[in-house]
């Protein structure tokens, strides 16, 4: 099966073309690492670190960690799952959703707390 979860080209261009802004932190580990690649969903908001594990406990075992320092998602959240509309709809539990303006427009502009705290 040429598209799996844990390829990196394949997750990047799923979450991409469902609307996601994803970047790419790290993807060298050694082959003794477990690690696979690590990516940041949704960098200027959110900013939800994925990392890819494969082979960790069983041949072939593959999960994914979720870690935002516990903003978003309970700390370090494991899912195993070869499904990428897993990976999408647990985003989307948490509300992390493509919906948000920079993602359609990628004019993001960050919010200025000088100007929050002269508007009170």
């Amino acid at each position: 099966m040429a598209n799996k979860t844990n390829k990196l080209s394949y997750f990047l261009s799923r979450l991409r073309n469902s609307g996601y802004m994803v970047d790419v932190i790290f993807n060298r580990y050694q082959l003794i690492d477990p690690r696979v690649w690590t990516v940041v969903i949704d960098p200027d908001c959110s900013a939800i670190h994925c990392t890819c594990y494969f082979n960790k406990s069983d041949l072939g075992d593959n999960f994914f960690e979720f870690y935002d320092g516990g903003q978003f998602f309970p700390p370090n959240i494991k899912i195993k799952t070869d499904s990428i509309e897993i990976l999408i709809t647990t985003l989307v539990k948490y509300n992390i959703n493509n919906k948000y303006k920079a993602y359609n427009d990628n004019t993001f502009t960050p919010i200025n707390a000088d100007e929050q705290l002269e508007n009170r």
